[in-house]
């Protein structure tokens, strides 16, 4: 891998690099989102509600832009069986 395609990996993190998160055992599976700048607060919020009622996520972190958008960090326990990603 070039330089330069190593920092272009790095610009396009689907999260931001102290997100990254890890359990001792691994028990918990994380998904990121991006929430665009024209989403009020109370769409995101259902949304958001709906994806943990349905598919068992739990909101880990968020992070606000100056532009209105948002980073989400979902989370939820692994589990034996296959379950859909969220996706909005």
């Amino acid at each position: 891998m070039t330089r330069a395609s190593a920092h272009r990996s790095q610009r396009r993190r689907s999260i931001p690099a102290e997100w990254e998160e890890t359990s001792e055992e691994g028990e918990y599976e994380y998904v990121p989102l991006r929430l665009p700048p024209d989403m009020t607060r109370v769409t995101a919020s259902m949304r958001l509600a709906i994806q943990a009622e349905y598919g068992g996520w739990e909101l880990s972190r968020v992070r606000a832009y100056t532009d209105g958008s948002r980073r989400v960090l979902l989370r939820r326990r692994k589990t034996t069986f296959p379950v859909a990603q969220p996706g909005m």
